[in-house]
């Protein structure tokens, strides 16, 4: 366990948890910010990224469980993303559409901002959102974040205008 708050606790994610992330990252609806659904391989390739990152910087997205079930609900946690000409440290958040609206994503992301500032000693983190995920950002700002700026970035041929909600360390 990595993180834990009143409901959840957050783990790294590992092979096992390939059916559970597909629920998410296979979900229409719940990828609408990603252009769509993943594939089978997409999904592989997304887990291999995150236990990289879990080698690399001793963390990434982490699996999100539901202490109450013992169920992996979503993913959240910490990645290095480019952002301009730079790499900011961002907290990350996908849940499946069936817990959606109940507080996860915001009491998730609140641990992870904490853990970055008072573990890694990070003096700022943000959220980078597509500026049509109303629902994202209100995590953000639920989570004491602001807009810093915004820039265009292009995936899967696509356009996508994000901003960059940013917090900072005290």
């Amino acid at each position: 366990m990595i993180l834990e708050t009143e409901r959840l606790y957050l783990r790294e994610m590992n092979q096992n948890d390939f059916q559970a992330l597909c629920k998410t990252l296979q979900d229409d609806e719940a990828m609408y910010a990603y252009e769509g659904a993943f594939s089978n391989a997409e999904v592989q390739e997304w887990l291999d990224r995150q236990i990289s990152r879990y080698q690399k910087w001793s963390f990434g997205l982490w699996a999100v469980i539901l202490k109450e079930t013992d169920t992996m609900i979503g993913q959240c946690g910490l990645t290095m993303q480019p952002w301009k000409n730079e790499e900011v440290l961002e907290i990350g958040y996908l849940f499946e559409r069936s817990y959606w609206h109940r507080g996860y994503a915001t009491e998730a992301a609140k641990a992870c901002k904490q853990y970055a500032f008072e573990t890694l000693k990070s003096d700022e983190v943000c959220s980078i959102i597509r500026d049509t995920n109303i629902p994202s950002q209100n995590v953000a700002i639920r989570n004491g974040m602001a807009i810093k700026d915004s820039w265009t970035k292009h995936y899967r041929g696509v356009d996508m205008p994000h901003y960059r909600y940013a917090a900072y360390r005290r």
